[in-house]
């Protein structure tokens, strides 16, 4: 065990030294600019940085000023310092992939108060002054050793920023009129409010007067604008939306208080439902921090154990949805458990006739290949390493599941593990339907903008076709 043990005031000496070495990273110069807020463009913004005098990205000054706090703190006197003042001048930039030694030495000793006096130096690679000064600290008088601590290491990931192209275009198509079914509960209006505030959708609630207004008035937002059609049950305020969606009187549906089973029920009703085709599916489209575009995953929520024809359309919504946010071919990656056609695995099989079909025109907009495992899906290293060359590998923008058990389950650990954010709608109908749990009003205003871009996708299809 490592250890960290401090040279009180009575055994430090005029002249004493204590030096470290560190490397500036890019990773060093982002963790310094979250934790302080420090976000000047000379460290973060690369176009800005090389506009200036510098033409290239530095570090903070202060990142220097940390190492010298680090040697005080550390070495010498180490543990139990009580640091007074410091001075610095910063005689030269730092850039990434500098290293700097920083050394501090001691000149002058102050009995009456175990006070000591260091000069301090930073000098990088090629033995340039960077940064000089002075510090002033109040020494330890016991001695102190300790074992080092284990720090957590950190892992940075990029923000949460997919969306907002998406978001941004939604915006510029307008509002959706859309029908919320049963919205009883503070956090359902609350989400509601938000996506209409933020100018996705025009609220018709759909559920009994009193009980809506009491969930208003506890998530503490005006509604009074909204229209309200004034029904007891959440039977009735589904055949109603699902009515209203027939007739073209609104653009989306909002599952809110009813319950997923009765909805889907009443939405696969021949010809009282929402079929376009014969099949409705649920897109969910993920921000993922460690995956470097949105990953659509279908089905999660719909179709429970589907057969091929099913996973055929599943396929082909998906795809169509894809083209509807601006990616123009999508590569489709088919889920099995294994990356062979096996007889004893039937998605392998149902992928292998997905791709078939894909080739003869059944399904189209797209490049699909499968079957293929979710590891060799995502890594481009891991499907060299097995032999498997793929374009859809490491750049899948769909992922299609065997069933919706093993997709809810990638979903949540997605969500979860990977704190992904998402988006999703139940394709295939008359019009798009928000359908899963609202339990993040950011999720509910992403989905209701999916939908516009969906809409505006299929009423310039028909444009061309007519």
């Amino acid at each position: 065990m490592d250890y960290l043990e401090n040279r009180t005031f009575d055994e430090i000496a005029v002249g004493d030294s204590a030096e470290l070495t560190r490397t500036l990273t890019e990773k060093d110069i982002q963790v310094f600019a979250i934790m302080s807020g420090d976000i000047n463009p000379a460290h973060v913004d690369v176009e800005y940085a090389q506009s200036e005098m510098f033409h290239k990205i530095i570090g903070h000054g202060m990142w220097g000023g940390a190492l010298i706090s680090t040697v005080l703190g550390t070495q010498l006197p180490g543990p139990g310092t009580i640091y007074i003042s410091q001075n610095l001048k910063f005689k030269k930039p730092v850039a990434i992939g500098d290293t700097l030694t920083v050394k501090v030495t001691v000149v002058e000793k102050k009995p009456e108060k175990n006070r000591v006096m260091f000069a301090c130096e930073c000098r990088n690679q090629r033995d340039e002054v960077v940064m000089e000064g002075q510090a002033e600290v109040i020494a330890p008088t016991k001695k102190i050793r300790r074992p080092k601590a284990v720090l957590p290491e950190i892992t940075l990931r990029r923000p949460f920023s997919l969306f907002n192209p998406l978001l941004a275009k939604a915006k510029t198509l307008g509002a959706l009129r859309a029908a919320v079914i049963y919205p009883i509960h503070e956090k359902i209006i609350a989400a509601i409010y938000d996506a209409a505030q933020e100018g996705f959708i025009k609220p018709v609630l759909i559920g009994p007067k009193d009980r809506i207004s009491h969930a208003a008035q506890l998530a503490k937002v005006d509604i009074s604008q909204y229209e309200i059609i004034d029904i007891e049950h959440a039977h009735g305020a589904i055949n109603k939306a699902i009515t209203m969606a027939r007739e073209d009187e609104v653009g989306i549906i909002v599952r809110g208080g009813a319950t997923r089973e009765d909805l889907l029920k009443a939405m696969i009703k021949p010809e009282k439902g929402l079929l376009r085709d014969h099949y409705l599916s649920y897109a969910l489209v993920m921000d993922v921090p460690t995956y470097h575009k949105a990953l659509i995953l279908t089905d999660t929520l719909i179709n429970i154990d589907p057969h091929l024809d099913a996973k055929r359309a599943i396929t082909q919504n998906a795809i169509d949805f894809a083209r509807a946010l601006n990616i123009t071919e999508p590569k489709i990656a088919i889920l099995a458990g294994v990356d062979i056609v096996t007889s004893s695995m039937k998605s392998t099989v149902d992928a292998a006739a997905l791709c078939k079909m894909a080739e003869r025109g059944q399904i189209h907009g797209g490049i699909l290949d499968g079957p293929l495992t979710f590891d060799n899906v995502i890594s481009v290293e891991v499907a060299k390493s097995k032999g498997i060359s793929s374009p859809v590998i490491g750049d899948a923008d769909i992922l299609v599941m065997p069933n919706v058990e093993t997709g809810n389950i990638l979903a949540k650990q997605l969500e979860y593990l990977a704190e992904a954010r998402h988006g999703g709608l139940v394709l295939g109908g008359r019009v798009p339907v928000l359908m899963s749990h609202i339990n993040d009003v950011y999720l509910s205003t992403v989905s209701c903008a999916l939908a516009i871009l969906n809409n505006d996708y299929w009423r310039r299809e028909q444009e061309r076709d007519n």
